[in-house]
């Protein structure tokens, strides 16, 4: 057996049957020692090298049986299910047994050194006060002590399942407002697609190369939570020259971004798609009038800032600002999940023209590596 495995061994037999608690009181009463003698060595000298080490032996035994009869059969029995009154009553009587019998070490350690114990501690044996006030509360502080890091260790415990619960219904929740739209996505541009067959093939077969790399890049591209900014917008730019053959000229388009784009910035995805698509969607579509759609995107630093408006009829405006059903919804739920604190969106409607303006701070893009699962 290799040295490595010989350890691990060791390591998990002494966590196995908790022998580590054996250095802790050690430890523990030695730090109260030191402090009552107010000498660190003369502490060690008396505790394992003199007669007094029967009566601190006392002490580590007595105390560690209480602590752990508290912990493991009162607490569980009693406390853990609201019987309070015969919790503290057996708690009191678990605290003044063990305080008898660690006061048996004062006489023991007395004996074993050839003397009374009126000579060996100064004190009248017959002085149980004495005793008791002395081991009484070094007894109360131990199982107070045990409780507390107990208690704690519960409730960091509680406290780290439920973040993981938190962050497992985080990512249940994020995935399903995500695909949530992919589906109406691919339900637009198929439309789009087979409308321009009959219309104009030519214009059809280029949406299709277009449509080609939209589904290329909602499969492969972004399973992740955040994708560099620059393929997003990569994204968008293919987007709208799918809708824009689509509209075949009776929408005017504008799409301003600042060049160059940073390489270094990462985004979630889809989340400007939702403002693109509801323009394209909601624009209106006058006979002789003019319709248009601007997009504009500035990047200054890490914060982004997209502008996104449409022209609309009278008719069309509430509609756009449910964006169908479940869009804005969708689009502020995510931004509250995946960016809270850190956006703004105001939206500003009128009669003949809807617009969105979203600030957005970015972070730096990481680079993860998908998890693969077995079916």
């Amino acid at each position: 057996m290799s040295k490595l495995s010989v350890d691990t061994l060791n390591q998990n037999w002494l966590f196995k049957y908790k022998l580590y608690h054996i250095p802790f009181w050690c430890v523990y009463h030695y730090f109260w020692f030191t402090i009552a003698v107010a000498n660190p060595l003369v502490a060690a000298k008396s505790m394992f090298f003199s007669a007094y080490s029967v009566k601190i032996l006392a002490y580590v035994i007595f105390e560690a049986i209480a602590v752990y009869f508290n912990l493991y059969f009162l607490m569980p029995r009693f406390m853990k299910k609201d019987r309070l009154t015969e919790y503290i009553i057996y708690l009191s009587i678990t605290a003044i047994c063990t305080s008898t019998l660690i006061n048996t070490g004062y006489y023991l350690s007395a004996f074993l050194a050839g003397c009374s114990v009126k000579k060996m501690f100064d004190v009248d044996p017959g002085n149980f006060t004495f005793f008791y006030n002395t081991s009484f509360p070094s007894t109360v502080a131990s199982m107070t002590l045990g409780m507390s890091i107990k208690l704690t260790k519960n409730w960091l415990q509680t406290e780290r399942r439920q973040q993981m619960l938190e962050k497992e219904k985080l990512e249940t929740e994020l995935n399903f407002l995500k695909y949530q739209f992919n589906p109406h996505f691919l339900f637009n541009s198929i439309n789009s697609i087979f409308f321009l067959i009959h219309k104009n093939p030519d214009m059809a077969s280029a949406s299709l190369a277009k449509f080609s790399e939209l589904l290329r890049y909602q499969l492969y591209e972004c399973n992740g939570h955040q994708i560099p900014l620059w393929k997003e917008l990569s994204y968008l730019e293919n987007f709208i020259e799918l809708e824009k053959l689509r509209q075949n000229n009776n929408v005017r388009v504008t799409f301003e971004v600042d060049e160059p784009l940073p390489s270094h910035l990462g985004i979630a995805p889809f989340i400007l798609m939702t403002f693109v698509e509801n323009a394209f969607k909601h624009v209106s579509k006058h006979t002789g009038a003019r319709n248009w759609i601007a997009i504009k995107l500035n990047l200054t630093g890490n914060e982004l800032e997209l502008h996104v408006a449409n022209s609309t009829s009278t008719d069309a405006t509430t509609d756009a600002v449910n964006y169908g059903g479940i869009g804005l919804k969708n689009v502020k739920r995510r931004l509250d999940l995946i960016y809270p604190n850190q956006y703004q969106l105001d939206i500003d409607e009128s009669a003949n023209r809807f617009a969105v303006r979203l600030q957005l701070t970015l972070t730096e893009f990481v680079l993860s590596t998908p998890t693969l699962q077995m079916a």
